[in-house]
């Protein structure tokens, strides 16, 4: 069990290098606006599907840039398949990640309380 454990992680880590790549420089949806991060995948144990968490920054629109990804998965999927070597390559789903402005926020809040 541990073996296919560390086998998936790996599989994670691979397909958010390649989808963070696919994202910045390949792909041309005008909706994904801002500057897109790929935090972290995690792959099905039976690799049909992949959630793909995504921090966006500065963007025009944060719900227009989540639908364009959304509209572009097939797009990304298609490229990671060329790049990683899969029998199957796993749907993606995207998903937002508020982990960094959850940070920022407590930062914020740590930092008015140093102040007092």
């Amino acid at each position: 069990m541990a073996k296919n454990n560390n086998r998936l992680g790996r599989i994670n880590e691979e397909l958010r290098k390649e989808i963070s790549q696919v994202i910045n420089y390949e792909l041309k949806n005008p909706d994904a606006t801002g500057m897109i991060s790929v935090t972290k995948v995690k792959v099905t144990p039976d690799l049909k599907y992949a959630k793909v968490y995504v921090s966006v920054l500065g963007s025009k629109n944060l719900k227009k840039t989540m639908e364009g990804l959304k509209e572009s998965a097939g797009f990304i999927r298609t490229r990671v398949a060329h790049t990683v070597n899969l029998r199957i390559t796993p749907e993606l789903v995207f998903e937002y990640d508020d982990s960094i402005e959850n940070g920022e926020r407590i930062d914020a809040i740590l930092k008015s309380l140093k102040k007092e």
